[in-house]
C-alpha cells in the first residue's frame, strides 16, 4: 500500500461547515483542502492532486451533482461523496445510481459515519492504486517474458540455421569423399577400420574389408603399422607397398591424432560391369581403374 499522504478537498458555501468537516479531519494525517464554490474546486485541480471530494448538494452556481459529474468526467479517479439534506434524496440516490457519486451522506451528518465513509473511501483508493500499480507490474513483466522469449526463440532459430548449414556441410562433404577419384580409407589408432569411400570398397577385398574390424586383415601388420607411424609423426607419409600392382599409400594423421587417412593410387584391374544396371553410377565400370594424386611437400616415402 502506499504510504503517501491523500488529499481531501471539501466543497460547501458555508464557511462554518468548512470549518466543521476540516475539524473532524484533523490529525487524520490526510492533506485538506476547502473550497465555497463548484468552480473555484474545479479550479484546484489543476494544481492539486486531489483523491476524495466532499461536496454539498446546493450551492450558488454549479450545484454539488454538477461539480461531481465534472470531476468523473475529466478525473474519473478521484472518489466522490455529496452531502444534502432529506429533501434532496431523491435527487442524490439518481446521482449515485448513475455513478457520478460513491456515497450520500445527508445533512446532518453523524461524524462518526462520515468519519468512517472517509477512511473507506481512501481504502478504496488505496486498493485501486495497488491494483494499478500490480497490473503494470505485471504487465511489465510480461513484456520482458516475451522479449526473452523473443530472443530465446531467436537463438533458436540461428542455432538451428546454423546446425543446419553444417549438417549440409557434412552431408556435402561426404558426397565429395565419397566420390573422390581415389580409393580412401580411414583406420583409427586402434588400428580398426572407420571409413571406406565407394571406390576403396570397390578396389579392395570384399571379404575383408569391412568396418569395425581390423585394417590388419586387408593391409597386413607391416603396411598398418607404418600407417600409424603418421600418428607419432604428424606428418603425411607415402608408402610404396611391394607386390601389390605398385599400389601407393598416402597416409595423413587427422587433427586429433584420433587416426589415419589413407588415400591410394594405384592401378588395380576389375571386373568389368559395364553391364550392369548400375553401371552408370559404378565408380569401376571399366576394366583398368586408376587414382592418384600430386604429392604434398616434404612427404616422407617409405617402402615396405
Amino acid at each position: 500500500m502506499s504510504d503517501r499522504a491523500y488529499t481531501i478537498l471539501l466543497v460547501d458555501d458555508e464557511v462554518n461547515i468548512l470549518k466543521s468537516l476540516r475539524r473532524l479531519l484533523n490529525g487524520t494525517g490526510y492533506h485538506v483542502l476547502t473550497s465555497d464554490s463548484g468552480e473555484n474546486a474545479l479550479k484546484l485541480f489543476n494544481t492539486e492532486h486531489v483523491d476524495l471530494v466532499i461536496s454539498d448538494y446546493r450551492m450558488p452556481g454549479m450545484n454539488g451533482i454538477e461539480l461531481l459529474r465534472t470531476v468523473r468526467e475529466r478525473y474519473p479517479d478521484v472518489i466522490r461523496i455529496i452531502l444534502s439534506g432529506y429533501a434532496d434524496v431523491a435527487t442524490v440516490v439518481e446521482a449515485i445510481n448513475d455513478g457520478q457519486v460513491y456515497r450520500f451522506i445527508s445533512k446532518p451528518w453523524n461524524d462518526q459515519e462520515l468519519y468512517t465513509t472517509v477512511l473507506q473511501a481512501i481504502e478504496q483508493k488505496q486498493l485501486a492504486e495497488e491494483n494499478a500499480r500490480l497490473a503494470e507490474e505485471i504487465r511489465a513483466r510480461n513484456a520482458e517474458l516475451e522479449e526473452l522469449t523473443r530472443l530465446q526463440e531467436e537463438k533458436v532459430r540461428e542455432r538451428t540455421m546454423a546446425l543446419e548449414t553444417r549438417n549440409r556441410a557434412l552431408r556435402t562433404a561426404h558426397n565429395i569423399l565419397d566420390h573422390l577419384p581415389t580409393a580412401v580409407v580411414g583406420i583409427d589408432r586402434d588400428d580398426y577400420l572407420v571409413y571406406a569411400n565407394r571406390l576403396a570398397i570397390a578396389l579392395l577385398p570384399h571379404d575383408k574389408l569391412r568396418l569395425g574390424y581390423s585394417a590388419r586383415s586387408v593391409f597386413g601388420d607391416d603396411v598398418v603399422n607404418e600407417i600409424l607411424k603418421s600418428l607419432e609423426e604428424g606428418c603425411p607419409r607415402k608408402l610404396v607397398v611391394h607386390g601389390a600392382s605398385g599400389k601407393t599409400i598416402l597416409c595423413a594423421a587427422l587433427p586429433d591424432k584420433a587416426g589415419v587417412v589413407c588415400l591410394f593410387a594405384l592401378e588395380w584391374s576389375c571386373p568389368d560391369r559395364r553391364g550392369s544396371k548400375d553401371s552408370q553410377t559404378d565408380p569401376t565400370e571399366a576394366s583398368t581403374v586408376t587414382s592418384y594424386w600430386a604429392d604434398p611437400p616434404e612427404v616422407e616415402t617409405v617402402y615396405v
